[in-house]
């Protein structure tokens, strides 16, 4: 019998954070970005905000905004706000990064998105997104910035097990990245990369929520081209980029 009266499962319902990243690690980024003391927080490509949130927190005299173009995650955010007393410093903004003019500030979070900061038309290129960064970030402000990185080179059968036209260009080395960084204007304070532990993580989290829906509703009129997306996504991760993309953490400070 069709479940035509099934909700779907809550979007991302299973994450934290919307990365590989651990809860020990999350701690040590908020202390280091509070320890600074800002005025101002930027948060690209925030989601719902979960780290701009604790940094707020953690930095009474602060204020944040997130900017982001999912409604979803946004409200998401709101809530968050709300519950934990900070929605009176704290923006959720639905808008593009893309030539942003919420700079300069004094502290800059972008995780996993610095495409938005780059020309959709255009293959991604973090050297644009380190320069735009620094555009945004005042002399002696801190950015963190979650980038992937080849862990190593991937073969021509990873890379065809990975996302839609995938290349050896899509990434960087570490090593080549965090030189980027520091031609951009930057100093590397602190160079960190996810675990395999945050990986598996966070791969199964995205997928949680979703695999207990399909598995309670195999017969919901969704459920074909849900259980379609979910297993390319794991098989992408599981037949690609899995032990080969990385991501780092880079704590960046802009130089005077």
């Amino acid at each position: 019998m069709i479940d035509s009266e099934a909700s779907l499962p809550p979007r991302l319902g299973g994450l934290t954070f919307h990365g590989p990243l651990s809860e020990e690690r999350a701690g040590r980024l908020v202390r280091r970005i509070a320890d600074s003391g800002p005025a101002d927080v930027l948060d690209i490509g925030c989601g719902w905000g979960e780290l701009l949130l604790r940094i707020l927190d953690a930095a009474p005299g602060a204020k944040g905004v997130g900017v982001d173009i999912n409604a979803e995650d946004l409200a998401r955010g709101r809530v968050l706000a709300a519950e934990r007393g900070l929605a009176d410093r704290t923006v959720f903004a639905e808008e593009s990064a893309r030539g942003s003019e919420r700079g300069p500030v004094d502290a800059i979070l972008c995780l996993g998105s610095s495409q938005a900061l780059c020309d959709p038309e255009l293959p991604h290129d973090p050297a644009e997104a380190l320069r735009e960064l620094r555009r945004l970030v005042r002399p002696g402000g801190v950015v963190v910035l979650g980038e992937g990185f080849w862990e190593r080179t991937p073969s021509e059968a990873e890379l065809a097990g990975m996302w839609p036209g995938a290349t050896t260009g899509d990434h960087l080395p570490l090593g080549e990245l965090v030189d980027l960084a520091i031609s951009s204007g930057f100093r590397p304070a602190w160079i960190e990369t996810a675990s395999r532990d945050e990986w598996e993580a966070f791969e199964s989290g995205y997928r949680y929520d979703t695999e207990l829906w399909l598995a309670a509703h195999p017969d919901h009129p969704a459920a074909a081209e849900t259980r379609e997306r979910v297993d390319r996504q794991r098989a992408g991760w599981l037949n690609g980029y899995r032990n080969v993309l990385g991501i780092a953490y880079l704590t960046l400070v802009a130089t005077v």
